[in-house]
């Protein structure tokens, strides 16, 4: 496992100290980063996918448009 030196809020802290015994402090950090890096992961995938699904929908992109060949008379 690797360390990693971080500064935290004084607050944050002091609740740290007074409900994790000393031992387990380090793994309900990792826990709380690793739910904050799914939760960042899974809002930045539905962002991305709402943005390809609005580029589907623009009206340049669906193909629900009409070709006509120039030239046809059918205006």
């Amino acid at each position: 496992m690797a360390k990693l030196n971080v500064s935290i809020d004084d607050r944050l802290r002091d609740e740290l100290f007074k409900l994790i015994p000393p031992r387990r402090r380090s793994q309900v950090v990792n826990k709380a980063l690793w739910h904050e890096l799914l939760r960042r992961k899974r809002r930045q995938a539905t962002e991305v996918g709402a943005s390809l699904a609005e580029a589907k929908r623009h009206p340049d992109r669906r193909g629900d448009y009409e070709c006509r060949p120039s030239g046809s008379g059918a205006n």
